[in-house]
């Protein structure tokens, strides 16, 4: 069903789609303006938040936001965008999942036998979080009796919210149920299942439910985590972005809030909201839909970017959290905060471990071009520590290419040998 809608959606809106229409949903000029009526407090806790635009981005209403801006020929991109893209996978099964999302089109809404509200099998405990379009709650299934974060949407809402000249939030949001249709990696939130039935206004994306998470700054340790975890957090967020990369998919926003901790300490890197899809290493892209202060200073600059170099410079800004309990660049302002991004040099403490700095300099490079690879990160000394290296997963498109060509190479094994055999009886015959 979602394929449906996605592909109606499309007709649509896509004339004018483009790769980056979803990333102007956030207006970094108006926060600006903003700022300067504002306490610091409060002007910063907005630089550490996506969803800049709307504070309270848990309410639903009826007016019709219009949150693109700028020309409509800056939004045109001379590559196919990230849903023809994803369509193309979909429809030639090049997806990295060896069993398929759920997919479910009948909703009930009921009540248990303790008067706990129940979306089909799932029963409601309470809310976990807001997203930019709608609210993320804990729910329990009655069948397996297992935890699960629910993303739930109202269609209407999402239909009527302009992120683009030609794109409403509905494309983003299934832009991000499509990208995750196609993955499976250990350090990556599942999605487990959509519920979407086409008779009511809502629809749910069952996601795999990860405990907690950890923060860089108020509720976190004021000196850190300590290079020990860092390191084994790192390893986790290394390994499931060279994933994502290796699968042509641009992240777009990795920061603490997103990379979840599960109770057994592994990192899954979570929220899809603003992930982009490209084509073999064309991975350009233009004005960062991400969080302020995690964006790379070719992002501040207004010009296009490698989203690949933008995934891995804030990576660096994670880690540099994880290790120090502070960011590297935060101002006062969105555009102070930019300016220290690209301007500032990057300052370490003095008595820092010296592979840890080699490290974080080649992480925080402000020329792209220069900057530490994910591969050059997963082989650095400070990374392989006493661990070794950095496991390479074997994921599921993997795993059934070499199935595919070890069977080839059985055929053409038999095929020889057939024709061997053939050789020599014409021979003898002669």
């Amino acid at each position: 069903m979602f394929n449906k809608i996605f592909s109606f959606a499309g007709v649509a809106q896509m004339g004018c789609c483009d790769c980056f229409g979803f990333s102007f949903g956030r207006k970094p000029k108006k926060l600006a303006r903003r700022n300067a009526h504002m306490g610091n407090h409060e002007s910063q806790e907005l630089l550490l938040s996506e969803d800049i635009e709307d504070v309270d981005d848990c309410s639903y209403n009826d007016d019709v936001s219009d949150t693109g801006h700028g020309d409509e020929g800056e939004l045109r991109s001379p590559t196919k965008c990230s849903e023809e893209i994803i369509m193309y996978r979909i429809q030639h099964g090049l997806i990295c999942r060896e069993f398929p999302v759920k997919e479910t089109h009948k909703l009930i809404r009921s009540e248990d036998e303790n008067g706990d509200k129940m979306v089909n099998e799932y029963v409601r405990e309470f809310k976990i979080g807001c997203g930019s379009y709608g609210k993320v709650v804990l729910y329990r299934s009655s069948v397996d009796g297992k935890h699960y974060a629910i993303k739930s949407f109202h269609k209407s809402y999402l239909l009527k919210q302009r992120v683009a000249p030609c794109e409403t939030a509905m494309t983003d949001v299934l832009r991000e149920v499509l990208i995750m249709k196609m993955l499976e990696h250990p350090n990556i939130v599942n999605l487990i299942e959509v519920i979407d039935d086409p008779t009511t206004d809502h629809f749910y994306m069952v996601l795999e439910y990860v405990e907690g998470k950890w923060v860089c700054e108020g509720s976190g340790p004021p000196d850190g985590l300590g290079e020990n975890k860092a390191r084994k957090y790192l390893r986790d967020i290394v390994s499931g972005l060279m994933y994502l990369h290796t699968h042509n998919i641009v992240h777009g926003d990795i920061k603490p809030d997103n990379l979840l901790v599960t109770a057994a300490g592994t990192v899954k890197i979570g929220d899809f909201s603003v992930s982009q899809v490209f084509e073999d290493d064309n991975d350009e892209l233009r004005r960062s839909p991400g969080t302020p202060v995690f964006t790379a200073p070719e992002c501040c600059l207004g010009l296009t970017y490698g989203g690949k170099a933008a995934d891995t410079w804030a990576m660096g800004v994670s880690l540099y959290c994880m290790v120090f309990g502070k960011y590297p660049f935060l101002g006062d302002t969105l555009q102070d905060t930019y300016d220290k991004i690209v301007n500032n040099p990057l300052s370490l403490p003095d008595r820092v471990n010296p592979l840890l700095k080699n490290l974080l300099e080649g992480l925080l490079c402000k020329d792209p071009r220069h900057r530490m690879t994910l591969g050059a990160v997963s082989e650095h000394a400070w990374v392989v520590g006493e661990e070794g290296p950095i496991p390479r997963y074997l994921c599921w498109c993997k795993r059934k290419r070499l199935q595919s060509d070890e069977s080839d190479g059985i055929c053409r094994d038999n095929q020889a040998h057939i024709e061997d055999n053939n050789t020599t009886t014409t021979t003898t015959t002669v």
